[in-house]
């Protein structure tokens, strides 16, 4: 049987000499679709993301992208074979504009990056609106469509986003969902942790309900989102 698009398999791991956080713990997405990682806080949701993204050691299981074993890479090494990642703080230049913060997305490339930005701005229209304006100056919101914007710049196959509605209103978290929605449909594979796991798991495709660095349970969004036990302890009834 072939592997998803992307996959980490049996991870178990921690940071540098620290203990394991993740035990056995596989996550997996498919080309084009969304998956959601939830769970309690401490659950080790980001920590299995940052896993994915060799951002930790992996000292048991691997890490497979389109079928090639990334394990060993480096997140630099990992963002040129197709992976994007958006941290949860600090993911903009604040001192930089809009279209800066967007140019700098573009580092590896050297193609013409002008197209891929155009479809920035199709995506966040408000972000061609205040493309000359410094990114610090912008909404919390507006803020994360940078951070984003600047991860499509690379022209990633995946999309990692860890936490990406943290801080905003409802109303600005369904405009950013909406909006990974469409990144999606454009074939890009999602992974995406989230504290607000009744929303986030209405628009995955796959969901992976993390418990002490374990998978507690796996489903489509759909089926974890009627199952009683998962409602009951993790959605609030």
């Amino acid at each position: 049987m072939s592997d998803p698009f992307l996959i980490g398999d049996c991870m178990t791991g921690g940071y540098g000499k620290g203990p394991d956080i993740l035990h056995e713990c596989t996550i997996a997405v498919e080309k084009g679709e969304i998956a959601v990682i939830v769970g309690p806080n401490g659950a080790g949701k980001s920590t299995a993301m940052k896993a994915v993204f060799g951002m930790l050691d992996v000292r048991q299981g691997a890490v497979r992208l389109q079928g090639q074993d990334i394990t060993k890479l480096s997140p630099q090494d990992r963002v040129l074979k197709g992976m994007g990642f958006v941290p949860q703080t600090h993911n903009i230049f604040t001192s930089m504009t809009v279209e800066e913060n967007l140019e700098m997305g573009a580092f590896i490339r050297t193609d013409d990056f002008r197209p891929t930005m155009e479809q920035v701005y199709d995506l966040f229209p408000i972000l061609r609106d205040k493309r000359n304006q410094p990114a610090g100056e912008l909404s919390g919101g507006q803020r994360q469509q940078v951070a984003v914007g600047r991860a499509l710049m690379t022209k990633p196959s995946v999309l990692m986003l860890d936490e990406p509605t943290a801080g905003v209103s409802p109303i600005v978290m369904d405009e950013l969902f909406d909006r990974i929605i469409e990144v999606a449909r454009t074939g890009i594979s999602i992974l995406m942790v989230e504290q607000n796991a009744r929303q986030a798991l209405e628009i995955a495709d796959k969901g992976y309900v993390l418990v002490q660095g374990r998978n507690a349970f796996t489903g489509t969004g759909q089926d974890l989102l009627a199952d009683a036990e998962v409602r009951k302890s993790f959605l609030g009834g």
